[in-house]
């Protein structure tokens, strides 16, 4: 460790929920400075307005989220006008992308203590309509949804570059031979862990109410293999991917205050950043790059995997996780042992910062000292971190 290394000292994030469920009448922003206040909250001894920086992640900001979402949860969070802040956009990594560079903020020593984290409302992401080149076009014009996936293709792209994300992942699990059944068990154990978890406390204490959502929407304790098998595949009519086997369309945010050594009054840190990794690949290999990302983290951290006692890989879809799992040398065991998003949900700013804020809050549960975060990303890209026990 040195002088001037990044380590997390506080998180806390909202339940996770459906599309047009219980948050769906939440602004964007007003869920970002929900989860602001309450971090903070955790730090009494710290003044906001020591805070360095805010780096938060959306990928959205076609609506409500526009123009800097970051800056509008910091005011309307009651924090001084002269805590600054950006949003960051790397799609569903932009929350652990925040991390990243907030981490590397500290270490560079240009902040001692920065908030990030990230939100996403894909009940309320907006139609959007072309603007036209000139005034009163002749023909028609279509309204395009900017909840996910690729929107107002630019067609000097490949074809297969553009293929819906669900479409992309068929071609994964054809590459690597990943049935169907694979697919619904991992789904069902997310499911079971994630409600075991809620069950027995885990997410209790930092996972922050909102209104009457207490608890992650989408989880379902009793899901099982047979009730996944009887869903009909949603991307193609012979395909192996089905809602069930895919992380939903969710509403949330989440917050990770981090420091460095010292710089969090009153409080001690839970985790030290050791390690980051970006990795990218050809757009439709999205769910893959992870693999890269996360060997790259492990290399810059000096472990490797046999040092690594627990991870939290996103889990947009079944087939990308089992993917990444075959290819890594680790313990099944030791991935999502707290469920993950095919049960908890995916709103993508925000997720990043759940799968930190989880590992973190495993390694001090567990008292383990080596752990790493993953995400996927849709237009080919992955990214890590590893966390150290500061225990």
């Amino acid at each position: 460790m040195t002088s001037h290394d990044a380590f997390v000292y506080a998180y806390a994030r909202t339940p996770f929920g459906r599309f047009g469920g219980g948050l769906s009448d939440r602004r964007p922003d007003d869920l970002a400075a929900a989860v602001v206040s309450d971090v903070l909250g955790r730090a009494p001894g710290l003044d906001p307005a020591d805070i360095s920086d805010v780096f938060w992640g959306c990928a959205n900001q076609a609506g409500e989220d526009n123009r800097n979402v970051g800056r509008m949860a910091v005011l309307l969070a009651g924090l001084p006008t002269s805590v600054p802040a950006t949003t960051v956009n790397r799609l569903c990594g932009s929350s652990l992308d925040a991390a990243i560079q907030g981490s590397r903020a500290i270490e560079s020593g240009d902040a001692d203590v920065v908030l990030v984290g990230g939100v996403e409302s894909m009940t309320r992401a907006p139609w959007v309509l072309p603007k036209p080149s000139r005034a009163f076009p002749a023909g028609s014009a279509e309204l395009v949804s900017t909840t996910l996936g690729w929107r107002l293709v630019n067609p000097a792209m490949p074809a297969e570059w553009t293929v819906s994300l669900g479409e992309c992942n068929e071609l994964l699990g054809e590459r690597f031979g990943i049935s169907r059944e694979r697919q619904d068990e991992f789904a069902a154990r997310s499911h079971q862990l994630a409600a075991a978890a809620w069950d027995e406390g885990f997410y209790d204490g930092w996972v922050v109410p909102v209104g009457d959502v207490v608890r992650d929407e989408g989880v379902r304790p009793d899901s099982s293999l047979e009730k996944l098998a009887g869903l009909k595949p949603s991307f193609r009519p012979d395909g192996t991917i089905t809602a069930g086997n895919a992380s939903p369309l969710s509403d949330g945010a989440s917050a990770v205050l981090l420091g460095a050594s010292g710089a969090v009054p009153g409080l001690d840190p839970v985790a030290r950043i050791a390690g980051r990794g970006v990795f990218a690949n050809d757009p439709q290999d999205f769910g893959y790059a992870p693999v890269e990302a996360v060997d790259r983290a492990l290399a810059r951290a000096g472990i490797t995997w046999s040092d690594v006692s627990a991870v939290e890989l996103n889990e947009a879809f079944a087939v990308q996780s089992l993917a990444c799992l075959d290819a890594w040398p680790v313990d099944a065991s030791l991935v999502n042992a707290k469920g993950g998003a095919l049960a908890i949900g995916h709103p993508l700013g925000a997720s990043g910062g759940r799968v930190l804020a989880t590992l973190a809050e495993r390694l001090r549960v567990s008292g383990d000292r080596w752990g790493v975060a993953a995400i996927c990303i849709g237009v080919g890209q992955g990214l890590a971190v590893v966390l150290e026990n500061a225990a």
